[in-house]
């Protein structure tokens, strides 16, 4: 009998699954050894180690498919599978960002793992740690960050003002996340003292008012309601100002006003002096209605029921003190 070389042959179905990347782990449990491990990885050899425990059952260079399922394997490589995820630019050419590099043009394929993981970037394979995993989003059958965070992640590595922009820009125009979303999670990785990211910030924020707005006239004229005055000030006559609104229907008493709050300020804060706007206005008989940017994307139909409802209603209500309407 002579000793040939382990052919990798009858891993030949499980190669598949994985597109022919396969852990130390994996290899053991179909019983191929370390020593033929070694074996096969010889220079010239059929195989090749990509990452430390990590393999390429081929020799040739491996797929943007590949790479990625390596770095899943390399950041899981425990006893007890920890969640890790793709993130960064990564995650968001999986998403299919046009700002986003090609998967196969990325030095670096950024792994999001739990901070308690001892684990070290190494090859193509960035470690970012996190306090707590969010639920990953399966994209092409890898687990990915969402959306906020990815671009977050991302931000991190980013000096560049206009890219910057643009990624963040694309998240919002794409639907892919609301303004806020993404600033929480900017926040929260305290990019924000950034210059060129709270430039672009700024720019994220009025690009979802201006979309919210958009989704606002939509909402109004695709479900049949009155046509409102749109973006006016209310002020008492001789009296102090009441406070914008981006509709109000006069004859009803009606106003609704989009909840844009920008999560860099406090939201308690903010919060308390919508409460007291709101509250000063229904006290002269003004009904409003707060819409959150997500609520019109995601369920336009069911706010257009609670703005009809509260004009249907007006009839029934006190006749409203007699404000003054200006154009904001």
């Amino acid at each position: 009998m002579t000793n040939t070389p382990l052919s990798p042959r009858p891993l030949s179905h499980l190669a598949a699954d994985r597109r022919r990347v396969l852990s130390a782990a994996q290899l053991r449990a179909q019983g191929v050894s370390a020593a033929e491990v070694g074996a096969q990885c010889r220079a010239g050899g059929p195989w090749q180690q990509f990452l430390p425990g990590v393999y390429l059952l081929h020799p040739g260079p491996p797929t943007s498919e590949e790479r990625l399922h390596a770095a899943l394997l390399y950041a899981d490589r425990h006893p007890q599978p920890t969640g890790a995820m793709v993130t960064g630019l990564a995650a968001l050419a999986l998403y299919r960002f046009a700002a986003a590099p090609p998967l196969l043009s990325l030095d670096r394929i950024d792994v999001l793992v739990p901070r308690t993981r001892r684990l070290r970037s190494t090859g193509c394979v960035r470690v970012v740690r996190a306090q707590e995993l969010p639920k990953p989003v399966e994209v092409t059958g890898v687990p990915v960050a969402p959306v906020a965070r990815a671009l977050a992640d991302a931000v991190a590595h980013i000096g560049d003002a206009h890219t910057v922009r643009r990624l963040l820009t694309e998240a919002v125009r794409g639907g892919h996340c609301e303004p806020g979303a993404v600033v929480r999670e900017l926040n929260r990785s305290r990019l924000l003292a950034r210059p060129h990211v709270v430039d672009a910030v700024d720019s994220l924020l009025a690009e979802g008012r201006a979309l919210a707005e958009d989704r606002l006239y939509e909402m109004v004229r695709t479900h049949a309601l009155p046509e409102p005055l749109w973006n006016v000030d209310l002020r008492l006559p001789g009296g102090p100002h009441l406070g914008g609104v981006d509709a109000y229907w006069p004859d009803h008493a009606v106003a609704v006003e989009l909840d844009t709050r920008s999560p860099r300020q406090d939201d308690g804060t903010l919060w308390t002096e919508y409460t007291r706007k709101r509250e000063h206005m229904e006290r002269l008989g003004i009904t409003v209605v707060h819409i959150t940017p997500r609520k019109l994307r995601d369920a336009s139909e069911q706010q257009a029921v609670v703005v009809r409802t509260a004009l249907m209603a007006a009839g029934d209500r006190a006749p409203a003190a007699y404000v003054v309407v200006l154009p904001r």
